[in-house]
């Protein structure tokens, strides 16, 4: 098989590793329709099934609260972000990880990874939830509101990679089997103009021969680090095969509504809505111990 081929088949697929407030100003999201609990136990009976005996490593998403799993498949921890390129960055509506300030269960959703997945625990002030004009990074499905929690997930590659669309930018023709990191650093979306700005949140630049996205939170508590997968709703009933080292932090940051919409506008990543959410992974055969 050729390597272009290997890229769009293989590694494109795994791509993506994707309301209403209330008068108590509470941070919350609201979805129209949610697939009984029943749809959702059986992706996840079907994701048990598909995967047992298989010899599938350690999944994503976990909460990131629990230590346990007992995946026996093992893989070396990814260098420290530093030693890697940045590669991709992009965001799901919702977090997918559970467990810090981000503990609230959205819903089932629509069984498809919209409207589901975990969101801030906190508070917003009035100010911050005033709705703001125009649509922002709009699909099919809406577009984001004030109050929404975004997981952002900074994609780090060791290949020879320059930052670009899709995960497929991680992956060199020359290096099949790159190293993978994902800085998690989940976010809420406010209309504060003080709050952080996402393009300088997401900035990406050069230092010491890598690409990095050097603005990523360092007072955000400190990351839980673990090996899992590539995360989406296109895994809810099938394994991930690739290995990734992640760091989930624990806090979440308020982040400037509007300056995720301009960044939705124009970025090198081509990234121009909220991708959906996997469903938590609960099976300890799925899941490697946590660096608690």
């Amino acid at each position: 098989m050729k390597v272009k081929m290997i890229k769009t088949a293989a590694f494109v697929k795994c791509a993506c590793v994707i309301g209403l407030f209330t008068s108590a100003v509470t941070s919350t999201i609201v979805s129209a329709k949610n697939v009984s609990d029943s749809i959702v136990a059986e992706q996840r009976e079907a994701l048990d099934k598909n995967t047992q005996g298989k010899g599938f490593g350690p999944q994503s998403p976990r909460d990131i609260d629990q230590n346990y799993g007992t995946n026996l498949r093992r893989f070396g921890m990814a260098p420290n972000r530093s030693e890697l390129n940045l590669c991709n960055i992009h965001f799901h509506k919702n977090a997918e990880h559970k467990g810090g300030e981000f503990t609230t269960y959205a819903g089932n959703g629509d069984g498809k990874g919209h409207n589901t997945g975990y969101v801030y625990d906190g508070k917003l002030s009035a100010a911050q939830l005033k709705p703001v004009e125009g649509n922002v990074c709009a699909t099919k499905t809406g577009s984001l509101k004030v109050g929404d929690t975004l997981a952002v997930h900074f994609v780090y590659s060791s290949a020879k990679v320059n930052p670009g669309p899709t995960l497929g930018a991680c992956l060199a023709d020359n290096t099949m089997n790159p190293a993978l990191r994902v800085e998690g650093q989940i976010i809420v979306l406010a209309n504060d103009k003080h709050a952080i700005n996402f393009a300088q949140l997401a900035n990406v630049e050069q230092v010491n021969g890598y690409y990095q996205a050097p603005n990523i939170p360092t007072n955000t508590g400190i990351p839980v680090e673990y090996l899992g997968s590539t995360t989406g709703p296109a895994y809810n009933e099938k394994a991930s095969p690739l290995q990734v080292s992640w760091s989930v932090r624990p806090q979440v940051a308020v982040v400037d509504i509007n300056s995720v919409g301009n960044w939705c506008n124009e970025n090198v990543f081509n990234e121009d809505h909220a991708h959906g959410v996997r469903n938590l992974v609960l099976n300890p055969k799925l899941l490697s111990p946590t660096s608690q």
